[in-house]
């Protein structure tokens, strides 16, 4: 299982999918206060409090972890292809919407705070997931019709 290239790239993207979790989507700092949005929660620093809203800020985590999960149970179905090729874009689907839903969010408060700010590695690592997860399917494609080719041999 292991030794096929498109375990090594699924795998990547279901850890780019888990640690985006743990960084940063958006960061800027607006006089006293220290505004962040992670992909759980969104939160405002100040010196004496810190105020945090969960509801539509965690649609990223979900969306994220829910495209780890597939890439996991993609890995485990290597002997079927072609449920791998469909979880394959069914997973693309996911990790657009996780980082649709990061860039959505993220420009909703540029406007709304009306400051700019540095963007994370959290808004990016969707985009390698992505990446990594069509040179899998294309290179479970490939396996497919290497199969198909040499059953038409036969």
């Amino acid at each position: 299982m292991w030794q096929r290239k498109q375990t090594v790239f699924l795998a990547i993207a279901a850890f780019c999918l888990i640690i985006m979790i743990f960084f940063p989507v958006w960061k800027a700092q607006k006089d006293a206060a220290q505004l962040s949005i992670f992909p759980l929660h969104f939160s405002v620093k100040n010196a004496d409090a810190t105020t945090t809203s969960y509801f539509p800020y965690s649609l990223i985590a979900i969306f994220a972890i829910a495209a780890a999960t597939i890439a996991i149970i993609s890995i485990g179905k290597f002997e079927n292809r072609l449920l791998q090729m469909k979880l394959g874009a069914l997973n693309s689907l996911i990790m657009a919407l996780s980082m649709g839903t990061a860039v959505w969010l993220t420009t909703g408060m540029m406007k709304e705070q009306q400051v700019a700010g540095e963007y994370g590695y959290s808004l990016f690592l969707p985009g390698i997931a992505m990446i990594c997860n069509m040179v899998a399917n294309r290179f479970i494609r490939r396996d497919e019709k290497l199969v198909r080719d040499s059953d038409r041999l036969r």
